[in-house]
């Protein structure tokens, strides 16, 4: 049996939601999960399949339950949301998943004793700074996956470029998790030495133009998955699951998640992406990076986009 004594609950038992869980259980992290959704059969169907895989994995909790097992859960993954339609502005599915994020949040906090809330459902920025505000938690307690996956994919296409470990790759997509997001290549490095220095070496091929690409490669990533398979999850759920590794092990690991940011390189009242120290209060941290004038810009430029929907859906 796992030692963690750790309870969550999955807000939302469809792919993502489904295989969050999945990997939670894989992983032990936890100690109890419950998996809510709004089709009662769908979660304890989810939680049984689960269940019959224990003996090979280890002893856990897991069961389908509604929002009065969210008390005592040191997390609460909302992963509750609908899709992207071909053709649907970004605003309106942030207002279809806003109504759907608002409904949530209240039957949460109907219950909620203590944990962090993790927000997974996309306009994932937005459903973070709203969530945050309508709980009345510290902001630091409200945190969403942000920027975490498309970090991991661009550490991942600069690992295949350069052919060396995924691991000595280390990267920070930063801002919106969506169009105006941007890297941070002034704290980008490959086992300690600064990405930088390979810029001016032909023999990596790390030129303006494959920069250009990569980061269009890291924005269209979930489009293509979508493109040939109808969804993504798998890359997500073990996103979560890191997340949820440092929140409840109280591991202080720094990661890029969404959090409502204040007095930070001239930015407030909006949520975004920055590299974050994570322990099991949620955000401890903010870093203060040193970054470029052009990264700067980009990053205002990220923030004005979010807070120009924040405007739009301010009615919600």
């Amino acid at each position: 049996m796992s030692e963690n004594r750790s309870k969550v609950a999955i807000i939302g038992a469809g792919f993502v939601g489904a295989s969050t869980a999945f990997a939670l259980a894989m992983k032990q992290l936890v100690n109890e999960m419950v998996i809510v959704d709004v089709a009662r059969d769908k979660a304890a169907g989810e939680a049984l399949d689960i269940n019959h895989g224990l003996p090979f994995i280890g002893q856990m909790d897991i069961y389908d339950g509604d929002y009065s097992d969210c008390a005592d859960c040191d997390a609460i993954i909302v992963t509750a949301g609908v899709n992207r339609k071909p053709g649907e502005s970004r605003i309106d599915l942030a207002k279809k998943n806003l109504i759907i994020a608002k409904e949530v949040t209240n039957n949460v906090m109907k219950h909620y004793t203590r944990g962090v809330i993790l927000v997974v459902s996309n306009p994932v920025d937005i459903l973070t700074y709203k969530i945050q505000k309508w709980s009345g938690l510290p902001e630091g307690r409200v945190l969403g996956t942000g920027t975490v996956l498309d970090s991991s994919r661009f550490r991942y296409l600069l690992s295949e470029k350069l052919d060396v470990d995924v691991k000595n790759v280390h990267g920070y997509i930063i801002g919106e998790h969506g169009d105006t997001q941007l890297p941070l290549w002034s704290a980008t490095h490959i086992a300690g030495k600064n990405i930088r220095e390979y810029f001016d070496d032909p023999k990596y091929g790390i030129t303006e133009e494959y920069r250009r690409e990569i980061i269009e490669k890291v924005k269209s990533a979930g489009a293509k998955i979508i493109g040939k398979k109808g969804a993504t999850y798998y890359a997500i759920a073990i996103s979560v699951n890191t997340i949820l590794e440092s929140l409840l092990k109280n591991q202080n690991t720094i990661r890029t998640v969404s959090s409502v940011i204040n007095n930070k390189y001239g930015i407030d009242d909006v949520a975004l992406s920055l590299p974050a120290v994570l322990n099991s209060n949620g955000v401890k941290e903010v870093m203060d990076l040193s970054m470029t004038e052009d990264e700067l810009a980009l990053l205002h430029h990220s923030a004005e986009q979010l807070q120009s929907i924040l405007e739009a859906v301010k009615d919600i």
